[in-house]
């Protein structure tokens, strides 16, 4: 979403975003439905407060709270820093301490481009040989399924965010080699599952593993706001054996 906009039409399309009207935004941040139509058509230039209330209403990440704040006049609210900046040190000391205490399951540490920041131990292990046959067969014996929910959560934030970075890399993503339709039909046939899971061949056998996100909950940083912690945790009890074989091997921290 370019910053260029006024801020009425940037704030009109976070309001469309998530399919909601006037009246219902309006009620839900207090304010008057027409002088919202007012800030959106540009007839009225939107307070400080009332700008980041809408925003909040709106769960507008921190990084576009940003931009409508300057697009409206004000000064940016949020700070970002790079993530080895000395002020989030003991951030990024605490998110290191969070990796390993998952192990045995791999976890890693990703920006809001997908691209890994950090990770624990366990990762290398399960990737030990993937570089450069990760796109060759049978590495994810679940390829159809798994490719077909990452899409899914790529489209989820390119909603969301608009982000010209996460579009190029959806694009990129559907141009790999898929599975043919077949197989993909195949791979959603389980109906009783509560989640998709990444059936992973590794050193020690095929692993199922259940992926999970976690997020800072009260951010007030722009890059703390955009990382996640990724963490597979075991499907059954073969999968939580063979973790904790292959942690065996690591040196004491």
């Amino acid at each position: 979403m370019s910053s260029s906009l006024p801020v009425g039409e940037l704030l009109r399309g976070w309001r469309q975003r998530p399919r909601l009207s006037q009246l219902d935004l309006a009620g839900e941040a207090a304010v008057s439905t027409r002088h919202l139509s007012y800030v959106e058509t540009g007839r009225s230039l939107p307070s400080r407060e009332m700008l980041l209330r809408l925003a909040e209403r709106l769960e507008v990440p921190l990084r576009e709270r940003n931009r409508l704040l300057t697009a409206a006049g004000y000064a940016p609210m949020f700070g970002e820093r790079r993530l080895d900046d000395p002020a989030l040190a003991a951030t990024r000391e605490a998110l290191e301490r969070v990796l390993q205490g998952h192990e045995p399951c791999p976890a890693l540490l990703v920006d809001r481009h997908w691209t890994l920041v950090s990770a624990n131990r366990m990762v290398p292990l399960l990737l030990q040989g993937a570089a450069p046959a990760l796109l060759q067969p049978p590495l994810i014996l679940n390829l159809a399924q798994w490719r077909a929910h990452l899409l899914a959560r790529l489209a989820q934030q390119i909603e969301t965010s608009g982000d010209p970075t996460l579009i190029a890399l959806a694009e990129e993503l559907r141009g790999y080699p898929a599975p043919d339709a077949a197989a993909a039909d195949a791979s959603h046939a389980d109906a009783a599952a509560v989640a998709v899971p990444l059936q992973l061949r590794s050193p020690e056998g095929v692993l199922t593993l259940i992926g999970t996100i976690t997020v800072f909950g009260t951010p007030v940083d722009v890059t703390l706001s955009e990382l996640a912690l990724e963490t597979f945790l075991p499907a059954d009890a073969a999968t939580a054996q063979a973790l904790r074989r292959l942690a065996a091997g690591l040196p004491p921290v």
